[in-house]
Parts: C-alpha cells; structure tokens; sequence
C-alpha cells in the first residue's frame, strides 16, 4: 500500500482522523487504537519522534518513500519531522508512542525497522495501560523504554511492500490468502502484465525475488497467526504448507524456536492479554 501515490480509495482504503488535543510528549506519550482492516493515517509528519507498533495484526508503514509491512516482533522508529503514513491491510491493535526531542538522545537518527523484545513489548503493554494517577510508576516505565530502544536491534525482516498498483494487488491477495497456488505467469494474466515484466518490476521495487517474498511472506503471517487461538495444523494450511510438521520445520529453521514455545513466550510476554 502507498498512501502517497496512489488514492486509498482506489483500493477500498478507509482514512482516519489523526488524534486532536494530545500535546507535545513529556517526555512520551502512548495512544492506543484498533485500526480496522484497511484503515489508515495518512500522509503526514510530527515535531516529535514516533515509534509504530502493533500488539498485535500488522501494520503497513511508509517512510521516506518504501513501504514495509510489520508484525508484533518488530516496530518502526520515526525521527522527528519524517513524512509517514501508517495502516492496516487486515486491521491490528496499534501502539503508537511519541516521544519528545530531549530524550531520544542515542536513539537512532534514522527512519529504522527494529527488533521488538518480550521485555520491550511488555513494557509498551504496561504503559498503555496505566492511569494518570500512576504517574511515579509511568515514569519508570517511561525510562526503561527509552533505555529498550537506545539498545533496540536494527533488522531487516520487515515485510517489503511494493507502490506500483498491479503489485499492491498482487501482494494484497496473497497477504490475504498466503497458500494460493498461483505462479508467476498465472499472476501475470491476472494482473496485465507478462512474466517477464512482472518479474522485473518486482524485483526493481522490492528488492528480492517473487518467490522470495512469498517465502518471507509465510514466516510474517504465521507470526501474526500464532497471536491467534488457531491450532497449529490449521495455521499450517492456512499457509499453505502440506502438513504441520512442514510448518514447524520452516518455522524452528527461521526462528531457531519451535512455534508452539514462540506462542508460550508470546503470552507470558503480554501477561495471556493484549490491552
């Protein structure tokens, strides 16, 4: 999804009110938002730092002028003044923290898709949750996020997205139906465009292969599936994967964890609950 060249519209995109009344953070703010499946803020900048997160779904980010689809392991961090739009192809719960100038010193200066911890990802679920009259405790909580994110990792596995139309289509059917069969030449016809073309374009906007993408597409969802109750032979079909020892494999290969102890992490860190 690009919010910036192409009308949301187009694509049944639904826009949302940025919060009013909020204020500069001191030193951070945290808002809280479900974002209902293709729902979206567009473009626009803040006089402040902002960290994009989602507890849970996924959230689409564009930034200085790519787009990246991420999960709950990771976050976006957003120097002041970057132009971004954020959404949500099949809606998520979104975390948004703001966080004022004068402490986000040793955070990175640049736009950054970082690795989200348990311990980080706690500590955001923990200061949603707090009241004004826990002021003493938020800010502690407040200072151990900061620290969390001046010691966040920098990564890579973030979900590219394409601009170009007929791949949005492409990525969003899939997205949504990750065990489609379809090859190359068949999204061609469906799409208009030869297998060549597509292949090349692809790869230009990307940045890897079709194949590869669906490859990393698999491991994305089944991230995002495994914050579900679904049992793990069905999160397996649903991604397309002949059986669940399949997924498991692909999974413990990637993630060098098995998805059921990912799933048991996942809920201690959140305390069995996402609000």
């Amino acid at each position: 999804m690009s919010m910036k060249r192409q009308s949301p519209k187009n694509f049944g995109w639904k826009p949302l009110q940025a919060p009013q009344g909020l204020g500069p953070p001191k030193p951070m703010i945290i808002r809280v938002q479900s974002l209902a499946a293709r729902s979206y803020f567009a473009e626009h900048s803040h006089t402040w730092n902002q960290l994009v997160y989602a507890v849970s779904g996924a959230l689409t980010v564009n930034a200085n002028g790519r787009s990246v689809v991420i999960s709950p392991e990771q976050a976006v961090w957003l120097p002041t003044g970057t132009t971004h739009s954020v959404g949500s192809l099949m809606g998520a719960e979104f975390r948004s923290l703001w966080v004022a100038d004068d402490r986000s010193s040793s955070i990175t200066p640049r736009t950054t898709v970082i690795h989200v911890s348990p311990f980080l990802r706690a500590l955001i679920v923990e200061a949603a949750s707090l009241k004004k009259e826990d002021r003493h405790y938020a800010a502690r909580v407040t200072a151990l996020i900061l620290d969390q994110l001046r010691r966040a990792t920098p990564i890579s596995g973030a979900l590219p997205w394409p601009n170009h139309p007929a791949l949005l289509a492409l990525c969003e059917s899939l997205y949504a139906d990750p065990a489609n069969p379809r090859h190359t030449d068949k999204w061609g016809i469906e799409i208009g465009m030869s297998s060549r073309t597509l292949t090349r374009r692809f790869e230009s906007e990307v940045g890897m292969s079709l194949r590869t993408w669906r490859q990393r597409l698999r491991l994305f969802k089944s991230i995002e599936l495994l914050g579900s109750d679904l049992p793990i032979t069905e999160i397996a079909l649903r991604l397309g994967y002949s059986s669940a020892s399949a997924f498991v494999f692909m999974f413990r290969s990637e993630m060098s964890i098995s998805p059921l102890q990912y799933r048991r992490n996942l809920s201690q860190a959140v305390g069995g609950g996402t609000s």
